[in-house]
């Protein structure tokens, strides 16, 4: 019996030695972290640069109009383009084991906050819809968080059903279930392009983790027929499918905004009218400092500044897509795919709405279109990148050979 006994000390000796071994190896290696990736870096910080230099360009007229300042609305942007830079800055330093550990309370904080919204949410005029929380300086749109809280949460699960994505218990109904959730509580604000954004990160999350694609054919006919009866259904989406077929059917109101930003499209011509010089911003065209920022920068940089403008955002992408094929764990692959993904669709979506290729919708255009919280937690998601892109060794991230 001692002998028994003093061999499972032994081996609980060695047990505890090797795992202590182990996470000192773990601590010694987090010490260890790279620099941040640079390109990355410095692609989003010029991205941002000339953002905040168009919200100035696009803002002043309207500025000066309601808050009596013509620079208001670009101080604000200024500081929080500032602070947010910190913000992302200080989000690289913190380890992708933080960021799993903290994915299903960020859910949980975003679906309670989402509840929330159309009790003590306030509304725009232009939106008619309640998507906001007032914090005095500035509003709050819980919406922005569930897009990051939908990436950390499904990037999480994905990584503890890694043998089971197959399967339709792990692989499907855990993720259908969230985004029904997360979904339904956007359609009460309502929030139709939220709810797109939502569903098409949630789709790529699953499909990256390896979910079955004979479940996303069913998922598509399921959400084109959830599709069918909001727009049939809701007035607020029927009166927009309106508009974006027939924008002259009713000029002066429903149409007026997809108009003046084809206006404002069509008059930038190939070179533009030049930085500050156009006029739709005269206020013309609403929400042109915001979600319809694009058709100020075509308006005044014309084709060849809109398109250098786009290629940075596809820069931008292409580095982030990269940097996921390299990370050095599958959470943090997952988490780099959501984001660049989320990326790409907002900066798609908003340029074919403004130049009506798809219904007018509520959709900003990343580091451009006005809004403090929003242009954090865009920089606090490109942090999150940085921080996945320090664990990739510097040789693969300068295209060298492993010897």
């Amino acid at each position: 019996m001692d002998k028994y006994q003093s061999a499972a000390e032994a081996v609980g000796g060695e047990t505890k030695y090797a795992a202590r071994e182990l996470r000192d190896r773990t601590d010694e290696s987090r010490a260890q972290r790279g620099p941040i990736d640079l390109p990355f870096f410095l692609l989003t910080l010029l991205i941002l640069m000339i953002g905040v230099v168009m919200v100035l360009s696009a803002s002043f007229a309207r500025a000066y109009y309601s808050e009596g300042n013509a620079t208001e609305y670009f101080v604000k942007q200024l500081v929080f383009a500032v602070t947010g830079v910190v913000m992302m800055i200080v989000a690289s330093r913190f380890s992708t084991n933080f960021y799993r550990r903290w994915a299903m309370p960020l859910l949980l904080f975003t679906l309670v906050m989402l509840a929330l919204v159309p009790f003590f949410g306030v509304g725009r005029s232009t939106v008619g819809a309640n998507r906001w929380f007032d914090l005095g300086f500035t509003t709050f749109q819980p919406s922005e968080f569930a897009k990051l809280a939908i990436i950390l949460a499904f990037a999480d699960l994905i990584c503890n059903y890694r043998n089971l994505m197959g399967t339709f218990k792990y692989g499907v109904m855990p993720f259908a279930g969230i985004l029904v959730v997360t979904v339904g509580l956007l359609l009460l604000e309502p929030h139709i392009s939220a709810s797109v954004i939502v569903i098409a990160i949630g789709a790529i999350m699953m499909f990256a983790g390896g979910t079955r694609w004979q479940y996303f054919a069913v998922g598509l006919i399921v959400v084109g027929l959830a599709g069918w009866l909001i727009v049939t259904k809701m007035a607020y989406a029927s009166s927009r499918i309106t508009s974006w077929r027939d924008p002259w059917s009713d000029p002066l109101d429903t149409g007026l905004q997809i108009i003046q930003s084809l206006y404002a499209i069509g008059s930038g011509g190939l070179l533009g009218l030049g930085l500050g010089q156009g006029h739709q911003k005269y206020m013309y065209l609403p929400e042109e400092h915001n979600d319809f920022i694009f058709s100020i920068v075509c308006e005044e940089l014309g084709f060849v500044g809109a398109m250098l403008i786009l290629v940075l955002f596809a820069l931008l992408i292409i580095r982030g897509y990269w940097l996921a094929l390299h990370a050095r764990d599958r959470f943090g692959a997952l988490v780099i795919t959501g984001i660049t993904s989320l990326l790409a669709i907002q900066v798609f979506l908003n340029v074919a709405v403004v130049t009506n290729l798809v219904p007018c919708t509520g959709i900003s255009l990343p580091f451009f279109s006005y809004g403090g919280t929003a242009l954090w937690i865009q920089l606090i998601e490109m942090g999150i990148v940085l921080s996945v892109s320090r664990d990739i060794p510097l040789r693969k991230r300068k295209g060298e050979k492993d010897k």
